[in-house]
C-alpha cells in the first residue's frame, strides 16, 4: 500500500422526502440567499423545484435561481452564475440535479471568490482557487459522484476542450440530499451511461500501477458486483426504489476516494480519453467511458494481467479457467457483454461516431496536450498510445 489521506466531509441525507429538509440544511450552513442551480423542465415539471424553494422559504432563506445546465455543463453558463451571484449578494450556492449541475455549481462557486480573474484558470492549470462559496446538492442523476468528490468538470463550449478541476478542501459540497425516488422517472439512456460512471470511477481506481490493500479492493470489488446487480435490475425494472437506492449510495462512495485508499493514484486514462469525445462531439459521459475502456485494456493488460484476472474471477465471476493472460482478456470481454447488455457503445462507431485517422490524430493531439503531457498510471500513454487506443476503439 502506499500512504494515504483520506477526507469526505460532506453530510449526507439519505431517503424518502429528504429534500424538505434542505432549507435547514442550508440555515445550518449560515446561508443568507442561495442560487439554486438546476437543468431543464424535469426538475421544475416534477415539482422537485417547488418543494426546494418552500423550504428554503419556510427557514426563512432568500433565493435567486438559474437553470439552462446541460450534459458537459458549459463555461458560458458559468460565467452567467458567476455575475448573477455577484450582483444578488448569493453566499451560498444549491445544486438540484446531477452531476453537471454540481460541477456547473461548484465552478460558479470558485468563479465568485477564487481570486483569479477567469474562472476558466482553474480548469486550465493557471491558477490555484484561494476560497470559494459553499455549495449543497439535492442529487437527481446517480453517476458522477460530484456530490461527494473534490472535482468539477466543465467544457469551454468555444473551444470544445473539456477540463476538470480537482480541490480537496472547497471542492467538497457542505451537504448531499440523496432521494432515490427523484431518480424513478430517468429514461433508461441516461440511468445506464450513470451505472456506467459508477462502474469506471471505480476501475480507474482499481487499475493502479501501485501496491494496493486488501481491504480497499474487496470494498472495490463488492460496489462493482453491487452496481452491476442492479443496473442489471433496473433494466427490466425501472420503478425498483431499492436498485435505485443501491445506485445511489454506489455513485457517492465511487468517488469520495473510498475505493482508491491506499492505492495510489489509480490509472484516469480512460477518462481523459472520453472527455475528447464529450468535448468535441457532445457525446454522453458515460457512453464516451464504454466506447474507450476495452480498447484500452486491451492496450495496457500486459503491464499486469495478474490484475485484469482478478477482476474477473471476483467481479465479474468467470471460472479460474486457462492462463492469466487468457483470464484477463475473459474478463475484458465479459465487462464489454455488460456495457453491452445496457445498450451502450463498445466502440467510437457503435456510439455513432464514424471518425477518420485524421480526426482520430486530432484526438490524440488534444488528450495529449499537443503531445505535452501522458495520460494514465496503470500505464503512462503518451500521444502515440492515445491514438492506438483510439483507432482500436473505432
Amino acid at each position: 500500500m502506499v500512504n494515504f489521506e483520506y477526507y469526505t466531509p460532506t453530510r449526507v441525507v439519505f431517503g424518502k422526502g429528504v429534500e424538505e429538509k434542505v432549507g435547514s440544511l442550508v440555515k445550518e450552513q449560515n446561508g443568507k440567499k442561495v442560487l439554486v442551480h438546476y437543468g431543464g423542465q424535469s426538475a421544475k415539471k416534477s415539482g422537485l423545484l417547488d418543494r426546494v424553494f418552500a423550504s428554503l422559504k419556510e427557514a426563512g432563506i432568500e433565493y435567486v435561481e438559474l437553470g439552462g445546465v446541460v450534459p458537459n455543463p458549459h463555461l458560458s453558463l458559468v460565467y452567467q452564475g458567476i455575475e448573477l451571484c455577484k450582483k444578488e449578494g448569493v453566499d451560498f450556492l444549491l445544486a438540484v440535479g446531477g452531476g453537471s449541475v454540481i460541477d456547473s455549481s461548484k465552478a460558479i462557486a470558485y468563479g465568485v471568490l477564487g481570486g483569479a480573474d477567469d474562472v476558466w484558470d482553474y480548469y486550465d492549470g493557471k491558477a490555484t482557487a484561494q476560497a470559494a462559496l459553499p455549495v449543497g446538492a439535492v442529487l437527481t442523476i446517480a453517476a458522477a459522484g460530484s456530490e461527494m468528490s473534490n472535482s468539477s468538470v466543465i467544457t469551454n463550449e468555444k473551444t470544445l476542450i473539456k477540463k476538470g478541476y480537482n480541490h480537496d478542501i472547497l471542492g467538497r459540497c457542505r451537504f448531499a440530499v440523496m432521494n432515490p425516488e427523484l431518480t424513478l422517472t430517468l429514461p433508461e439512456y441516461q440511468t445506464a451511461c450513470g451505472c456506467a460512471d459508477i462502474v469506471m470511477h471505480t476501475l480507474e481506481r482499481y487499475f493502479t500501477a501501485d501496491t494496493t490493500m486488501e481491504i480497499t479492493d474487496s470494498i472495490a470489488e463488492a460496489l462493482l458486483r453491487t452496481t452491476m446487480e442492479n443496473a442489471r435490475t433496473l433494466t427490466r425494472e425501472p420503478q425498483n426504489y431499492n436498485a435505485r437506492a443501491e445506485i445511489m449510495w454506489a455513485g457517492s462512495l465511487s468517488h469520495n476516494g473510498l475505493t482508491g485508499a491506499g492505492g495510489g493514484r489509480g490509472d484516469w486514462a480512460t477518462h481523459q480519453l472520453g472527455h475528447e469525445l464529450s468535448g468535441l462531439f457532445d457525446l454522453a459521459h458515460g457512453a464516451a467511458l464504454t466506447a474507450v475502456w476495452g480498447s484500452w485494456a486491451r492496450y495496457v493488460y500486459k503491464q499486469n494481467p495478474a490484475r485484469f484476472a482478478r477482476l474477473a474471477l471476483n467481479v465479474l465471476e468467470l471460472p479460474a479457467e486457462g492462463s492469466v493472460e487468457e483470464l484477463a482478456l475473459a474478463g475484458i470481454e465479459e465487462m464489454e457483454n455488460f456495457f453491452w447488455g445496457l445498450d451502450l457503445p463498445i466502440s467510437m462507431s457503435e456510439a455513432g461516431l464514424n471518425l477518420d485517422d485524421e480526426k482520430i490524430h486530432e484526438l490524440a493531439v488534444r488528450c495529449s496536450f499537443d503531445g505535452k503531457r501522458t495520460v494514465g498510471g496503470f500505464k503512462p500513454l503518451a500521444q502515440q498510445d492515445m491514438e492506438a487506443i483510439y483507432k482500436m476503439a473505432k
